[in-house]
């Protein structure tokens, strides 16, 4: 049982970074009906940025909370201007173009930001500080969930609530709602689209540069690549949960964590990409829209 716990609590916390990039496919999709596959990449400058911004504090003789706090604050401001500016450049001008065209542009913005951070860094893993102490109050349970775990699962849980009370009650989240569902129309009642599609990669490339941040700290390295891999994983999870909608996305980040979890766990480790995309394939076979479907969910 306790294994199972172990194993349970292992796939909430991939989980939990699968949801926070997932929330970014699923938000610009639910507002431009684009797949952005350059936001994995986002989530690796992310990381980036955390690591040098880690390094230069810890030269300086800061503390392990504050490197956290400040490392974390400054690559999702760098991350979310990041994700502003390709909007910008590499969207915006092809919001009148066939579907097609700002499809190709985000898969051109992916392989140029893989190459830009591999030259302008290295090619090799380079390590990342654990910057999550380990908690007193968790030594009794250690051996099921690290404190890194538990810091990762709490601050996805609050971003959640946050996000959710912001879509939900805020001015700019109800304006994100009508664009969502007609743009024409949000225009004609004097909502500012553009503003509110910059948001959008805003809100989504912080997310996934706290994930980036959160996930480096635990597992201790970094490479220009980790954006691609967790990039499908997180996209696989919006499609699993119903991509548009921010409660699928999360769900369907949950199960995709769990999968690979107790697939590692019962398994073996070498079959965790096979059992959590046959489940996306099986769920899409008699869910085409996801696990709670479009016309059932609120979009963003």
């Amino acid at each position: 049982m306790e294994y199972f716990i172990e194993l349970f609590l292992g796939g909430l916390t991939r989980g939990s970074i699968y949801a926070l990039i997932a929330l970014g496919y699923t938000m610009v999709y639910g507002i431009i009906q684009l797949i952005n596959f350059a936001h994995g990449e986002i989530y690796m400058i992310g990381a980036f940025t955390a690591l040098i911004v880690a390094s230069v504090l810890t030269i300086l003789g800061l503390n392990g909370i504050a490197i956290l706090i400040l490392a974390g604050i400054i690559a999702v401001i760098y991350s979310a201007a990041y994700g502003f500016t390709m909007e910008k450049i590499a969207y915006r001008p092809l919001r009148s173009a066939p579907r097609l065209s700002p499809l190709i542009s985000a898969i051109g913005m992916s392989i140029f930001l893989q190459n830009y951070v591999l030259l302008a860094q290295t090619s090799d893993f380079l390590p990342f500080p654990a910057l999550i102490p380990e908690f007193g109050f968790m030594e009794p349970v250690s051996h099921i969930v690290s404190s890194a775990e538990l810091v990762i699962i709490l601050t996805t849980a609050s971003v959640m609530v946050l996000l959710t009370l912001f879509i939900k009650y805020t001015r700019m989240g109800k304006a994100m709602r009508a664009t969502s569902q007609d743009k024409k129309m949000a225009r004609l009642i004097g909502i500012d689209v553009d503003k509110v599609i910059s948001l959008t990669f805003i809100i989504g490339s912080s997310l996934a540069a706290l994930g980036g941040v959160l996930i480096a700290s635990h597992i201790g390295q970094i490479n220009f690549y980790i954006g691609f891999i967790a990039g499908i994983k997180a996209f696989t999870a919006a499609v699993l949960g119903g991509i548009g909608s921010i409660p699928g996305a999360v769900l369907g980040a949950l199960i995709l964590g769990w999968t690979e979890s107790f697939a590692t766990g019962y398994v073996s480790s070498d079959y965790e990409d096979v059992f959590a995309f046959s489940l996306l394939v099986f769920i899409l076979i008699f869910r085409p829209a996801g696990i709670l479907g479009k016309s059932e969910t609120q979009k963003v």
